[in-house]
């Protein structure tokens, strides 16, 4: 009987599915992906899903990307430190960022604030600016990497994250890190990356109270994370073994975003 010479998926573009989970995989399986030929029967096999449709095609990359924030987890250093550089490589005017247009950052009262804790720690406590402003602080000058391909290096005061976690009795065998922002923005990062030295609770910017448009009154820099992984307007922090996404991550993007 004659073999039937089947056509691509319906809504699907075998080329542009097989571009877009080749930049989903960590190296070296993207290498031996590209390498073996990129189709739709490597991707197939890769992820155990038929690609009959748009659907399954999406079901694909999400496995992908699932794989994908396994792989940099576990390859993750929790001690090895980002680049650092000297003050004559911040940029200025550091390079605004954000999925709203500057004019519409958030407002956050200076008076009013008060960043709320939750989740498995010891001490649920509010903390006031003043008291967050009281606690130790360092000065790092990191490159944010942004997601759509440009990068700057800007100089970045305020508190480890870890000492934070460490004040607030927060238990490090936690999985996650979960941030909530002024304008609803919200994301979560693995706990190595929150107890990494270089993650940061960052109240200034240049030296000076951390501007509206770059996150006031907190941002949460992380050096080893792209730049839509440092969250702005930080309103909430909990630790949970709960996996609560984020906003560009329940989108598609890939959770782990490691540099």
């Amino acid at each position: 009987m004659p073999r039937v010479r089947r056509g691509p998926p319906p809504g699907v573009d075998p080329e542009l599915l097989a571009k877009d989970a080749a930049k989903l995989m960590p190296d070296p399986t993207r290498r031996l992906f590209l390498r073996g030929g990129a189709s739709l029967g490597a991707l197939a096999f890769l992820t155990g899903c038929d690609i009959v449709d748009g659907t399954s095609a999406e079901q694909a990359l999400i496995k992908i990307s699932h794989f994908n924030d396994r792989a940099q987890a576990w390859l993750f250093n929790p001690n090895k430190l980002a680049p650092t550089y000297p003050e004559s490589a911040v940029q200025r005017p550091f390079p605004f960022n954000a999925y709203y247009p500057e004019d519409e950052a958030p407002e956050v009262d200076r008076e009013d604030y008060k960043l709320e804790v939750g989740g498995m720690v010891d001490n649920t406590k509010s903390w006031t600016l003043d008291e967050l402003y009281a606690l130790p602080q360092e000065t790092q000058i990191t490159r944010l990497v942004c997601v759509e391909g440009w990068s700057a290096i800007g100089k970045w005061t305020g508190t480890p994250l870890r000492e934070f976690l460490r004040r607030i009795g927060a238990d490090t065998r936690a999985k996650y890190v979960w941030f909530r922002c002024a304008e609803g923005y919200s994301t979560s990062i693995d706990m190595p990356t929150a107890l990494h030295p270089q993650t940061q609770m960052t109240f200034k910017f240049d030296g000076e109270i951390l501007p509206r448009k770059y996150g006031f009154p907190m941002k949460v820099r992380m050096p080893t994370k792209l730049g839509f992984k440092n969250p702005k307007h930080v309103m909430e922090i909990a630790v949970t073994d709960k996996y609560l996404g984020g906003y560009w991550e329940d989108q598609g993007y890939n959770w782990f975003s490691g540099l």
